[in-house]
């Protein structure tokens, strides 16, 4: 990828501002812990292991502007700090991860002093974004051989390269098995309110020159229906340990209609999007949107202004619609109860 989704330069953050992609290419210089945390809510980034990445740089860069030399106050504001980033989107696990991952960090000022503790910090969140690119692409090695050539492959929402510090999850099994030689047609639904689909992941694969062609969001049916669609491969932003999987609205009804017309329906997802501490998908908190997105398209209204609007960011696709979940580790099979434990989740 030519892009960078998030960049680390030392007295500010570089974020590629997604909201006017496709049509420029605008990068954010973010200063302040506030302009990092107005950007993951106004999805100028978004991604559950981009906003890990991004929640690491915000809390690294913040500890850059605090003043104070000593512990006990520099420990305080930090506090305060990460209880503000954990504030800013509750659905995607990889941003309480990466939180907690910082956190471990500050318990250990004592022992290094505020100084030392500053520039651990930078490094966590530098080890955190290299991670991740590195994640993803095994993630990918492990899914590619889902796919086979002629496949029709359905995605839905942004997995890929912009979602992520680079590469991508479920774009990151079709970048791998593009690469490897095999020739496929991969569909994208528009994923309505904000078109992720249609405006960024269509817009990745068309960088990479595969073959894409995006379909609104009620035609994946008729799609399945006519025998074009061979999987279906998505991201998800939290996975319970049932296996439980939330992502963006409108996955639910894919695993559904992909079950009924006996089409494989896989998740790929990093460790670190795996929470443990839920039982189900029913204790996965779900976002909810601001009613603009709903009712405005390119800032123009297009409801009756008093229509009344219920705007989830996500749903969640029970364990039983999964097929498999792609992971850095190998593809997890059902019972998910059983494969999710084995796993190295933090």
């Amino acid at each position: 990828m030519e892009f960078k989704t998030i960049e680390w330069k030392g007295d500010y953050i570089r974020i590629l501002d997604q909201r006017r992609l496709p049509e420029e290419i605008r990068y954010l210089h973010c200063k302040t812990l506030s302009s990092v945390i107005h950007a993951i809510r106004s999805m100028a980034i978004r991604g559950a292991p981009a906003l890990g990445v991004a929640a690491s740089m915000g809390i690294a860069l913040a500890a850059q502007k605090i003043k104070s030399n000593r512990p006990e106050e520099f420990r305080k504001e930090m506090k305060e700090v990460c209880i503000r980033m954990e504030q800013t989107r509750p659905t995607a696990k990889n941003l309480f991860w990466a939180i907690q991952r910082m956190n471990k960090i500050l318990t250990l000022i004592d022992r290094y002093g505020v100084e030392q503790t500053r520039r651990r910090l930078v490094e966590e969140a530098l080890k955190i974004e290299r991670e991740d690119v590195e994640v993803n692409r095994r993630i990918g090695e492990h899914g590619k051989r889902l796919i086979k050539d002629g496949d029709g492959i359905l995605t839905h929402c942004n997995a890929g390269a912009l979602a992520t510090a680079g590469y991508g999850t479920a774009l990151g099994v079709i970048y791998a098995a593009w690469n490897d030689g095999k020739k496929f047609q991969v569909y994208v639904d528009e994923t309505r309110p904000l078109l992720q689909g249609g405006r960024l992941t269509a817009w990745e694969l068309i960088q990479e020159k595969i073959p894409v062609a995006v379909i609104t969001d009620n035609m994946a049916g008729v799609l399945m229906a006519q025998g074009k669609i061979s999987l279906v491969i998505v991201g998800a932003d939290r996975i319970a340990r049932n296996g439980d999987s939330a992502n963006k609205i409108g996955t639910y009804s894919l695993a559904v209609l992909s079950r009924w017309h006996r089409i494989p329906f896989y998740i790929a997802a990093p460790i670190s999007t795996i929470d443990l501490n839920c039982k189900s998908g029913k204790e996965i908190p779900i976002e909810e949107r601001p009613r603009k997105e709903i009712t405005h398209m390119a800032g123009k209204r297009i409801m009756p202004p008093k229509v009344m609007v219920w705007n989830p960011g996500f749903d969640v696709t029970p364990h039983t619609l999964i097929d498999g979940i792609i992971t850095e580790e190998g593809i997890l099979r059902r019972p998910f109860r059983n494969s999710l434990r084995r796993m190295k989740v933090e």
